[in-house]
């Protein structure tokens, strides 16, 4: 991966994680503390109610958060903790997560999540928020660095 990242290096990450291949998750938006981060919603992702099981947004807002601390702050993040609200049953034909840096510290990065779906029809509806805290990884040296290594 590249020193600085961009759509296609953020990408080139996504697509080494196993799960988000799995899920079909597509990064559509990355750079200036911001991420979105799309998945079609099929019937393999819902609970026993037909909504989009809780562990499917989790997933989501975890990942957005992340990207969007990388987007600041280069690739060596990796999720310290996050917390997330349910709004509202989570249905419609594709799940949105758009994350943004509230703020980015040298070795601690702050973000928020807005998860939503879209119908058929393309109308959005908010179903979850989250907040995280994502760390920057140390360098051997004991220093935080933005050098790029895996999410």
């Amino acid at each position: 991966m590249k020193d600085s990242l961009d759509l296609a290096a953020a990408r080139e990450a996504l697509a080494a994680q196993p799960f988000s291949n799995l899920l079909g998750t597509r990064l559509v938006a990355f750079g200036k503390g911001e991420a979105v981060l799309e998945l079609d919603i099929r019937d393999d992702l819902r609970q026993q109610n037909g909504f989009v099981h809780g562990g499917v947004l989790g997933y989501a807002a975890d990942n957005a958060l992340t990207f969007a601390a990388g987007s600041a702050v280069g690739a060596r993040v990796l999720t310290s903790g996050f917390t997330i609200d349910y709004l509202r049953p989570a249905d419609g034909t594709l799940l949105r997560a758009h994350a943004h840096v509230v703020r980015a510290g040298r070795t601690r990065v702050v973000c928020r999540c807005d998860l939503s779906t879209v119908d058929a029809e393309g109308t959005q509806t908010l179903c979850a928020v989250a907040q995280g805290t994502i760390a920057v990884r140390a360098t051997a040296s004991g220093g935080a660095t933005a050098v790029p290594a895996d999410y």
